[in-house]
């Protein structure tokens, strides 16, 4: 069973089969995205330019609102007669008189003192009157001779959110003797209260009248965030953006992590700006609908796919099975080695003729192969695998003769600069050279090996008694002979050598032997280079 799943796995039939699987879903997926990503961009621009008209209709319906309110107290505060601030009860009855001629202002009028304290008011609210509103910011402002639009709060007599207006009282002489304010509630009819019951869509799209310099939600569709600060920077990007300046339209993450499509519009008259917004989810829901049905559809004719395209390959590519299975057997040693036979002049018979072809030189190039399996292919040099079947050999024979091992690992100096300075094909030329040179000085017992990049390891049979000294004169000669510099690529490259020597006998385990070269090689690399360093077992 697992072999059959190999072969269902390996076969060329699976991999065309899953290739083609892969360009249709491929098309599928490029067809989806670009076509929802174009739906999407248009649908936006539609979306957003419906938000922006809500948001402008809004904004100039609000600003007209508070221009009129606010010229209205400008020219009440200016006929108002400077005496009645003097007497509460008339200027009580002044301010009902002017009241009931043009109500605007639903939470009634009321009038202070230089000092910010309530004389009268109209209608009467238990507790304004006497009240202390010198903290307020709209107090602050009349007193200074300026009208203003107050910070939306909770009324403290009329116990709801209302907006304050200010205009300064003057006298004959243009000085400020108290502050005539109009509050208005929020919620009043014809005021917010078409926008504090607005919505946009069906769940938590509507509109925001936000007052960046409070940084307050004046009035919301949604009514728990009235008179709440804002979020704080960070929390939604296009907020952050609409707070130091910028109007338009985007689309946006708002604070309880759900997507929308806004626009924002300023309200000249105050400064505020009102947000149009609609989740994201319902303004793009035909791109919703669209993606559902072109994955419906794809998911069709997938299958339809799976169900024809392998029947279709199976009577295409049956000859390269049956080729494949022959093959297979003779692998096996069912059939005997021999060329296969060819079923049709088509590209598989090509294939297979050529197969014929390479069987006949596959004995030729097989002692080919085994002397490349343990050869360095660019300097020609015996290879790690080859030198350690040698040494595994020269320490039988110590072990035999009771004779010592030399081992010298050699390790180039300056090779790095070269390759960094002219190229990798100048430092392969430099090693093509060093192996020549140390070649020449190698005996034909012996054994030099490249064991890669720039180290070599030269291995020394039948030392003799005096296995230290011999040992350190071939290191020597080795030393000698890289000292003439290389020509390559029109220069000469200066190159030396550590070496680290190690001495052995027929006890001794091959990769000690080895590691104790390596480690003498950096002692020698430490010393100051282009020298040796002998360790022995």
């Amino acid at each position: 069973m697992q072999i059959n799943l190999r072969r269902i796995f390996d076969s060329i039939f699976t991999r065309l089969l899953l290739l083609a699987f892969c360009l249709v879903v491929l098309g599928f997926s490029i067809r989806y995205y670009m076509l929802t990503g174009f739906l999407q961009k248009d649908l936006s621009a539609v979306v957003e330019g419906q938000q922006l008209a809500l948001a402008s209709y809004v904004a100039r319906d609000i600003d007209d609102k508070m221009v009129q309110r606010r010229a209205l107290l400008e020219r009440l505060a200016a006929n108002l007669p400077p005496d009645l601030l003097k007497q509460p009860e008339q200027l009580g009855a002044w301010l009902k008189e002017h009241f009931e001629y043009q109500p605007l202002f639903s939470a009634g009028l009321f009038v202070t003192d230089a000092r910010g304290i309530a004389l009268a008011d109209y209608p009467v609210l238990p507790g304004r009157v006497n009240t202390d509103y010198a903290d307020r910011d709209y107090i602050h402002a009349g007193l200074a001779g300026n009208s203003f639009v107050g910070r939306p709060v909770i009324g403290r007599a009329a116990k709801e959110p209302v907006l304050p207006v200010a205009a300064p009282v003057k006298n004959g002489k243009g000085e400020v003797l108290g502050v005539l304010v109009g509050v208005t509630a929020l919620a009043a009819q014809g005021f917010l209260n078409s926008l504090l019951k607005t919505r946009i869509g069906e769940t938590t799209g509507g509109f925001l009248l936000i007052s960046p310099r409070d940084q307050l939600f004046v009035a919301s569709s949604q009514p728990e965030m009235v008179l709440k600060p804002t979020p704080p920077p960070g929390v939604n990007v296009l907020h952050d953006r609409a707070m130091a300046g910028y109007r338009g339209t985007g689309v946006t993450v708002n604070a309880k992590g759900i997507e929308e499509v806004a626009a924002i519009v300023t309200v000249p008259s105050t400064g505020w700006f009102v947000v149009a917004r609609v989740p994201s989810s319902e303004a793009f829901a035909t791109v919703a609908r669209t993606k559902d049905f072109l994955v419906k559809g794809s998911l069709l004719t997938l299958l339809i796919f799976a169900v024809l395209t392998p029947l279709g390959l199976y009577f295409v590519f049956r000859h390269l099975s049956r080729a494949a299975a022959h093959a297979d057997r003779m692998t096996l040693g069912e059939l005997p080695l021999e060329p296969m036979p060819v079923y049709r002049n088509d590209e598989v018979g090509h294939l297979i003729s050529a197969f014929n072809r390479l069987l006949a030189k596959l004995n030729q190039n097989q002692a080919e192969l085994a002397r490349m399996a343990h050869h360095d292919t660019l300097t020609g040099l015996p290879n790690r695998a080859l030198l350690s079947d040698r040494l595994h050999q020269l320490l039988a024979q110590a072990r035999r003769k009771k004779g010592t091992v030399g081992l010298l690992f050699m390790d180039l100096d300056g090779f790095k600069d070269i390759n960094d300075t002219l190229g990798h094909e100048a430092g392969d030329e430099v090693l093509r050279q060093v192996a020549g040179r140390l070649a020449e000085i190698v005996r034909e017992a012996d054994t030099l090996a490249r064991v890669g990049g720039d180290e070599f390891v030269l291995l020394l049979n039948d030392l003799g008694d005096n296995a230290a000294e011999g040992a350190g004169i071939v290191a020597l000669k080795c030393i000698e002979t890289l000292k003439t510099p290389f020509p390559v690529s029109g220069t000469h490259c200066a190159v030396g050598v550590s070496i680290g020597i190690a001495l052995g006998n027929g006890e001794s385990a091959a990769d000690a032997l080895l590691l104790a070269a390596d480690h003498a090689m950096y002692e020698a690399k430490k010393a100051g280079r282009g020298r040796y360093v002998m360790r022995g077992l």
